[in-house]
């Protein structure tokens, strides 16, 4: 991506320019916070993958990681566990957890009591890691953030709080397709 100058329109605002020009009746606004925040993303995702690739580790190791460090002792959780934290599968932790043993940073354990249980469990050199790239990612975190003052950073995580929120009715509540439909036809914009 390229950069723009101070002050002058960045690629969301061109965009948005254009649909207004195009299809005037169109309301694209929602593309001036989902835009740039898809934009902020793919910007952030670029930056953190530069920084662990630099400890032999990507986003998805380090959150494995991280997700057993900050359990606290022992540092170990089940991949049902992480995979609650990551948001992803446990099929997706497992070969996150595979790579992880494979470096020698986890190792897994089944549990004295039920044997049906195994727990993922954070190595002596898994905790050294994990701590030296937290201490980098931190302050590569505060430099990508550099530009908002405090306050604006902790609105800005409200707001990013009830997006999340909003995005969770979302996906509770799917669009009624026949409805969608209906309104399209309705629309003279799309009806010349």
């Amino acid at each position: 991506m390229t950069r723009r100058a101070p002050g002058r329109p960045d690629a969301v605002d061109l965009v948005l320019e254009q649909w207004k020009r195009e299809l005037p009746a169109l309301d694209a606004s929602p593309m001036e916070v989902l835009g740039r925040l898809h934009r902020s993303f793919l910007r952030y995702q670029g930056l953190l993958s530069e920084l662990f690739e630099c400890f032999d580790l990507n986003m998805a190791s380090f959150d494995v990681l991280a997700a057993l460090r900050r359990s606290g002792p022992p540092y170990r959780q089940t991949a049902g566990q992480l995979a609650d934290i990551a948001l992803v599968t446990t099929g997706g932790i497992t070969l996150r957890l595979d790579r992880l043993e494979k470096a020698g940073l986890v190792t897994r354990e089944r549990d004295a009591k039920d044997r049906r249980v195994v727990y993922a469990c954070l190595t002596e050199r898994g905790a050294e890691v994990v701590d030296m790239v937290a201490v980098a990612h931190f302050a590569n975190e505060e430099r990508m953030l550099a530009e908002l003052s405090d306050a604006e950073r902790r609105r800005l995580g409200e707001l990013l709080g009830k997006l999340e929120r909003s995005l969770e009715t979302a996906e509770r509540t799917p669009p009624d397709r026949a409805a969608l439909m209906a309104s399209v036809r309705r629309d003279p914009m799309h009806n010349p």
